[in-house]
């Protein structure tokens, strides 16, 4: 299946045009002469039959967007139901609303339609798209074109397509394979999440992840990092990661696992590259030392491997938490992790998240910087957005160096334009990271950013528990 389709006259490959082509010079000869190839009549022929097809040498683009790596659950609330293992988009409940999204560069004008087919009897969806609302009837099983109709959009951005269900005979009201949309522009550029190639409709509907890698000196050895993170109210949907010290081995920070649980977290990989924990020979697993109450420690895979603590904390939107990590070589060719965690204003002292040892590793603070993650497809539609208000690293000398420039970067998901709905950057003085939302402005990877200056912060660093 082609992502992006190309024009008849590129691939002349279409059996439909190819038998109105045919016709044509049928018609055109009838009594006449018979048409030779290179003579004027079959050049004014193929000549008008251009114009015909592409007015003032415009060529129509085509896009296939497939629902597999495109399309969310949005109502009554998000979910997986209705994706099929093939891709198809299924459904039968009449409150779901599924909305797929894709991004156009400029104005257009737009058709619309949908692949689709109903496994049994008819029925009729409705689709609503730029303010305009069009009922779809849907008739036998194979996947088949069924045209929608025009909508205008104003500025470039994301597109919004919701499809609901209205009446049907069977179980279901349709499999949906690909919404397509056509516009008679030859420079419009739409971007999507076109094929399935390295797990991409998993990772599409995810979102994109942004960091941003701070400046810091180069001529120090850096013992400690220190961020304070604040997420916004309502910024916080459930799949989200909000990471405040990240380091070349490792990561720290906060996360929203579901409705009723957030976490406090805290990894360091292994220097055994692999996704299996399992598979990390003995003397390059990490050894966490010490936990903090309540903390748990254990493994984690899948995005390399390594070791992993997490507190089950009722962190809140709108409230800035300190995090303080600490690097340190133990002279025996391993390094030491540890991680604290705090509420700026809260009257309670540091609390310790865990620490971990690294074999094999001799190393200060390096590669310190944030991240913004989305880890469940289900919510990857959902904006989430964090700011880093104060960040800071301190060296071996015991002197602090703030942190007050970041550059922003994005990961495979949003460098190959499957998603740009993402964004960094400095708001109110300070850095701000944002994606997923399909937001219309995207940010720019390599910019540099300045926030404002601000405090060092004031911390007892004897009175750290460490056990």
């Amino acid at each position: 299946m082609l992502s992006e389709r190309e024009s008849l006259s590129e691939k002349g490959s279409d059996p439909l045009e190819t038998s109105r082509f045919h016709w044509f010079l049928g018609r055109a000869g009838e009594g006449q002469t018979p048409f030779r190839i290179g003579s004027e009549r079959f050049r004014s022929a193929v000549s008008l039959f251009l114009l015909l097809l592409f007015p003032c040498g415009m060529q129509a683009g085509e896009w296939a967007i497939p629902a597999a790596g495109n399309a969310y659950r949005t109502q009554p609330a998000p979910g997986s139901d209705g994706f099929r293992r093939g891709g198809g988009l299924a459904w039968g409940d009449p409150t779901a609303v599924y909305s797929l999204f894709f991004r156009v560069d400029r104005p257009a004008t737009l058709h619309l339609a949908l692949v689709a087919g109903v496994a049994e009897g008819r029925s009729t969806i409705v689709a609503r798209a730029a303010d305009q609302e069009f009922a779809i009837p849907i008739e036998g099983p194979a996947a088949a074109r069924h045209e929608i109709g025009a909508i205008q959009i104003a500025d470039p951005g994301y597109v919004r397509v919701d499809l609901q269900g209205k009446e049907r005979s069977g179980s279901m009201y349709a499999e949906v394979r690909e919404l397509v949309v056509r516009s008679e522009d030859p420079a419009l550029v739409v971007d999507y999440v076109k094929n399935n190639e390295g797990n991409m409709f998993y990772w599409g509907r995810r979102g994109p992840s942004v960091h941003l890698s701070y400046q810091v000196p180069q001529d120090s050895s850096l013992r400690y990092g220190y961020t304070e993170l604040m997420v916004p109210e309502g910024q916080d949907p459930i799949g989200s990661y909000f990471m405040a010290n990240g380091f070349a081995e490792g990561y720290f920070g906060i996360q929203v696992n579901s409705a009723q649980e957030r976490r406090i977290l805290f990894s360091v990989w292994s220097p055994f590259q692999t996704d299996n924990p399992r598979e990390i020979p003995e003397d390059q697993r990490v050894l966490a030392l010490a936990r903090g109450p309540d903390v748990r420690i254990g493994e984690f895979g899948n995005e390399g491997s390594g070791g992993q603590s997490f507190l089950v904390y009722p962190w809140k939107a709108g409230t800035t938490y300190q995090f303080l990590t600490e690097v340190a070589p133990d002279g025996k060719g391993n390094t030491i992790y540890t991680s604290w965690f705090a509420e700026q204003g809260d009257n309670e002292p540091w609390r310790l998240v865990a620490s971990f040892r690294r074999p094999k590793t001799e190393t200060w603070l390096r590669g310190f910087h944030s991240f913004l993650e989305s880890f469940s497809p289900e919510y990857g539609y959902l904006e989430r957005r964090v700011l880093y208000q104060n960040v800071w690293v301190r060296d071996t000398d015991q002197q602090w160096h703030e942190c007050i420039k970041g550059r922003l970067s994005v990961d495979a998901t949003g460098g190959g334009r499957h998603r740009l709905d993402f964004d960094g950057g400095v708001e109110g003085g300070v850095f701000f990271l944002s994606n997923c939302g399909f937001f219309a402005h995207s940010g720019q990877p390599g910019t540099v950013f300045q926030r404002a200056s601000a405090t060092p912060p004031a911390i007892d660093f004897d009175r750290l528990p460490r056990q």
